[in-house]
């Protein structure tokens, strides 16, 4: 494994690429996204400290249509795909892990199409917002209500308006791109269901895990 530092905004796979390396984002967090023929996109999950971008490699795939992108600037540790294909077929701890990993991934992908058809965008921002908050070690987003709209797949009009209703009961405080999350229960409240369908499948399959061994 090699630490590299990347920043926001690097992509470490576009879709259909043939994937060379896989990363294990240490403090930052990469978005996948799905790319639209007419070039919108929009976030379809979110790996952070406790993932891997690049499960195509060991489910025999090589390449995905998603694009990967680096959303929160920071370490990662970089590995040959070469590598983590022979770790996986020789050691079934390992394979273990990561399988249970991607069940928790493709949770997260199904919950978040679910949400984005079903619900409101202020239940959309609040899921979206814990779910990066699990990624990070603080209460610190740096990111524009623009993006936010982009990987929510909606009109920057309505996240800000969003961002509006929260910052005004005390939820968040937002200034220049900078979001700070001054009361994680208000989110979790106002929240729909889907962030806590995440958070427990993933949390019951890592942590099952790790009480196994």
């Amino acid at each position: 494994m090699t630490l590299i530092e990347l920043p926001f905004g690097a992509v470490l796979h576009e879709p259909g690429d043939f994937i060379k390396h896989v990363y294990f984002p240490v403090n930052s967090i990469v978005s996948l996204l799905y790319v639209m023929q007419n070039g919108a996109s929009s976030e379809i999950a979110a790996v952070g400290n406790d993932g891997i971008v690049g499960i195509a490699v060991f489910m025999g795939g090589h390449s995905t249509p998603s694009r990967a992108v680096v959303q929160s600037a920071g370490s990662f540790y970089r590995l040959p795909a070469k590598c983590l294909k022979e770790e996986f077929h020789s050691n079934s701890e390992l394979r273990t892990l990561l399988l249970r990993y991607t069940q928790a991934l493709l949770t997260q992908m199904a919950q978040t199409a679910a949400c984005n058809r079903h619900h409101s965008i202020d239940q959309q921002l609040c899921r979206w917002l814990l779910l990066w908050l699990d990624c990070l070690t603080g209460n610190c987003l740096i990111m524009t209500q623009e993006l936010i709209a982009n990987m929510l797949g909606v009109r920057r009009e309505g996240i800000t308006d969003a961002a509006g209703k929260l910052q005004a009961i005390g939820a968040i405080q937002y200034s220049r791109g900078r979001i700070i999350v001054k009361d994680r229960s208000i989110l979790e409240n106002l929240s729909c269901e889907c962030y806590a369908v995440v958070r427990r499948e993933t949390d019951r399959l890592l942590n099952a895990h790790q009480t196994e061994h």
